[in-house]
């Protein structure tokens, strides 16, 4: 494990300074490879200028099993932490779209706080997290992961399915085209599909020490993009998905 650092952004105004910390787990980061990662959240860290405090804390995992890394970032600030996920072969690649997710995260973020009933809610601490209504068993959950059985695994975290909904709802409002088609071809729905789709793929893979709400939040992003990018493809896994758990535990499990 590479020791944490802090870098402050002396290169940049005072007034755009960005507290950034990197943790590297199962290997080693070289300082060409930190001042590269570094270089890249110079556009996060004009967007966050004027926060009262700004901290980024950047977690990269070497997954050998997979032989790719995965990078979560946590971006704390004044009324809120916002968190992004992603994973790919190449560290830089993974990084560079879950810096570019978190970018528009912020940019939502903004735009909510120009709404005074948002900011009350910031304020108070009362915006609403990933939640379970019912506490998944972790046995159940990693043994539908290990026997690869996608339709155990979204009945062992079902707690988690209306708050998933809930969120996810919101989250397409950051997203005009998407929300646009909501109705037309795409639902919800589909959304939370993808995320626990998503969520049952790179389980094994998920970054150590994170709440698994969290975690569930951090994926509901990539999945609104992913069925932006990829629509057909991505319905397509998702029906899939459905017709299976349909066969195996009748309609109403879908």
């Amino acid at each position: 494990m590479t020791k944490p650092a802090d870098f402050i952004r002396d290169r940049l105004p005072a007034e755009r300074k960005l507290n950034v910390q990197f943790d590297a787990h199962h290997f080693e980061l070289t300082q060409a490879e930190i001042d590269k990662l570094q270089t890249d959240t110079d556009s996060l860290a004009r967007q966050v200028a004027h926060f009262p405090y700004a901290d980024l804390h950047v977690l990269a995992e070497h997954n050998a099993r997979s032989n790719d890394y995965s990078v979560k970032l946590t971006l704390r600030l004044s009324g809120a932490d916002l968190v992004g996920n992603d994973h790919d072969p190449s560290l830089h690649a993974a990084f560079e779209r879950c810096l570019s997710g978190l970018e528009e995260n912020v940019r939502a973020y903004k735009d909510r706080l120009g709404n005074l009933d948002e900011r009350a809610k910031h304020e108070k601490g009362t915006l609403q997290e990933v939640e379970p209504s019912v506490d998944p068993d972790p046995a159940a959950v990693e043994k539908a992961v290990r026997d690869g059985d996608y339709s155990a695994f979204r009945t062992a975290t079902f707690g988690y399915e209306e708050s998933v909904r809930k969120r996810a709802g919101r989250w397409v409002e950051r997203y005009p085209e998407v929300q646009a088609r909501i109705g037309r071809g795409l639902e919800i729905a589909d959304v939370v599909e993808e995320v626990f789709l998503t969520a049952f793929e790179q389980y094994d893979d998920r970054p150590t020490g994170v709440r698994f709400g969290d975690w569930l939040e951090g994926l509901i992003d990539p999945a609104v993009r992913e069925l932006h990018k990829h629509g057909d493809q991505e319905l397509e896994n998702i029906n899939l998905a459905r017709s299976a758990r349909a066969a195996e535990q009748g309609p109403e499990a879908v």
